[in-house]
């Protein structure tokens, strides 16, 4: 069994912005065990075009991601929410390895059990890229940040 993850569904509106809050730290540690652990060990995922099943696809899939996507740092906000669903929209910034800065915009769709674990994800994710210059989200998010809203662009 594993590690119950709070809040719990049935969410409100306060559990879900926790709930939301508490990914965006997660992903920001760029660790990808520490995030895997948020999901059921038999989690399904699609990410852009790819299809993932359980969480060592999941640490697999993250180990890449972050080796490629240097420098990334994450915001989410809430969209709506029901009983065990909760929808977000994010934004996260990030440079390949040549040092072009991308912002990548997205959607999320979650699915929890009754532990908090997630146990669908499904995202969808398109990139634009950027100038250095043009850089709003460079790391976590400072505890004044928290509960506010990221600009559509």
């Amino acid at each position: 069994m594993s590690t119950p993850r709070p809040p719990f569904p049935p969410f409100d509106a306060d559990s879900a912005a926790a709930k939301v809050q508490a990914a965006e730290d997660a992903w920001n540690s760029r660790d990808p065990q520490r995030v895997s652990l948020a999901y059921t060990e038999d989690t399904v995922w699609r990410n852009r075009d790819r299809f993932l099943t359980g969480r060592a696809e999941v640490v697999a899939f993250l180990t890449e991601k972050w080796a490629r996507e240097l420098d990334y740092a994450l915001r989410k906000s809430l969209w709506s929410f029901t009983e065990d669903r909760i929808a977000v929209r994010f934004q996260y910034e990030w440079h390949d390895a040549d040092g072009q800065w991308w912002r990548s915009y997205g959607n999320e769709l979650w699915e929890f059990d009754e532990h908090g674990l997630m146990r669908r994800r499904e995202a969808s994710i398109n990139d634009v890229p950027i100038t250095e210059a043009d850089r709003r989200i460079t790391g976590p998010r400072p505890e004044a940040e928290r509960g506010r809203d990221v600009p559509l662009h």
